[in-house]
């Protein structure tokens, strides 16, 4: 299926001239001041994990490779991968830790993501765009320091650092962005 290469995203699989399937890392619209807009698509080959990236006119034509995209419920992980499971049919899947990348500190057990498969091998996973994490350890407040200063260091749950509004402090519960781990808000309740 032909698509116009800026509707491209993080996680589509696309067919390159090579015949063979790339998973989208990085997706980016660059509208140059002078000249042609273009789409920088950074790729990995599914058969053997190579890495390359490719311009595109933002109007040029994509062959889009068709891909089933099927919400799983994360169980585990182990030595084989993390371990996914169909809600409707029970089936589960290994997806390979490459596959997964840096999304893997997000995952939490139970968690409700959508695995992409293409004959049946996994391709990519997209988890939800916020989650709920605790606040492992950070500064304390310092006297002064008002809410519209800078934001403070802080480690969550799940290890990964971020940086968190002055008033926020280690056990409370807060949801941040999957892409980048970035502060979002205080967790209600």
């Amino acid at each position: 299926m032909k698509v116009i290469a800026s509707t491209l995203r993080k996680g589509n699989v696309v067919e390159r001239d090579d015949g063979k399937l790339y998973v989208i890392l990085s997706a980016e619209n660059i509208h140059p001041g002078k000249g042609t807009p273009v789409t920088q698509l950074d790729m990995r080959r599914i058969v053997d994990g190579v890495k390359v990236s490719d311009r595109y006119r933002t109007t040029e034509q994509v062959e889009r490779a068709f891909v089933e995209d099927r919400e799983h419920t994360f169980l585990y992980s182990d030595d084989e991968g993390f371990h996914f499971m169909n809600p409707e049919t029970y089936d589960q899947v290994a997806v390979p830790p490459d596959v997964v990348g840096d999304q893997a500190p997000y995952l939490q057990e139970g968690m409700a993501v959508q695995v992409s498969q293409h004959n049946g091998v996994p391709l990519s996973i997209e988890l939800p765009q916020r989650v709920v994490f605790e606040v492992a350890e950070t500064e304390p407040v310092t006297k002064g320091q008002t809410a519209s200063s800078s934001y403070k260091p802080a480690v969550l749950s799940n290890g990964v650092r971020t940086l968190v509004p002055p008033h926020i402090s280690a056990g409370t519960k807060i949801v941040v962005m999957t892409a980048d781990g970035s502060y979002v808000e205080r967790a209600k309740g």
